[in-house]
């Protein structure tokens, strides 16, 4: 079986987020989030509708009836465009209650639906179960992307762990001009990659760098080096 994501963590993860969320007023939403040409209250809606289109892709998973997670990547960039401007309120309350739904559609999966395959909006197919994974790294990344407290310090260690050799598995794989790196957890003593680039420091800190989510100015062997982005 493929694992899966326990709910328990997505859950607490999406807490967190609204408690910081929840600290925001009307003009906090207007203002800049950490993404380029997003707002915070870009953010929220995104992190509401991810939560819709993973319920969707769940249903399909467990009801065998097509249910696509956006009609289209411009699709859904138009959502997100037309809902960020709500209220602090009206925001918050929908990423409260979309979780809810995707909770209520997490825990009506069967256990063999986890393995049924689901496409993605950009295409790519996998099991259900990595619907799970997903949900928890929208929450934990966009959580540091609203800039309000919240950091990659903050990430869970276990989230931390699975997602670092990951991260570098994935530009490893790629065909473009991506660095090949080897990169070493200083506080964990964790290494992932065999590349000719080294580099080093938290795991924390190496996991928001190769997200994009940091400078990496506090980690060693990053100077100098391009990463395109990747989520």
């Amino acid at each position: 079986m493929t694992r899966v994501e326990p709910l328990a963590a997505i859950t607490a993860a999406t807490r967190d987020l609204l408690a910081s969320a929840g600290r925001l007023g009307d003009a906090d939403m207007r203002a800049p989030s950490l993404l380029p040409g997003w707002t915070r209250g870009h953010v929220l809606t995104h992190v509401a509708r991810n939560a819709d289109g993973g319920t969707r892709l769940l249903t399909w998973a467990r009801t065998g009836v097509e249910a696509r997670e956006y009609p289209s990547m411009e699709a859904r960039a138009a959502v997100i465009e037309d809902g960020a401007g709500r209220p602090a309120a009206v925001l918050i309350e929908d990423v409260r209650a979309s979780a809810e739904r995707w909770a209520e559609a997490y825990e009506a999966m069967p256990d063999d639906a986890w393995e049924r395959v689901v496409e993605w909006t950009s295409g790519a197919r996998r099991p259900a179960a990595r619907a799970a994974d997903s949900r928890l790294t929208e929450v934990l990344t966009h959580h540091v992307d609203l800039d309000a407290g919240f950091t990659a310090a903050d990430w869970p260690a276990d989230y931390v762990a699975r997602m670092l050799p990951n991260i570098v598995a994935a530009y490893a794989r790629r065909d473009d001009d991506a660095p090949r790196l080897r990169v070493r957890a200083t506080d964990t003593g964790a290494a992932h990659g065999d590349g000719e680039i080294q580099v080093s420091g938290p795991a924390s800190s190496l996991l928001a760098w190769l997200m994009g989510r940091a400078d990496g100015r506090d980690l060693t062997g990053a100077e100098g080096v391009t990463l395109p982005f990747l989520y």
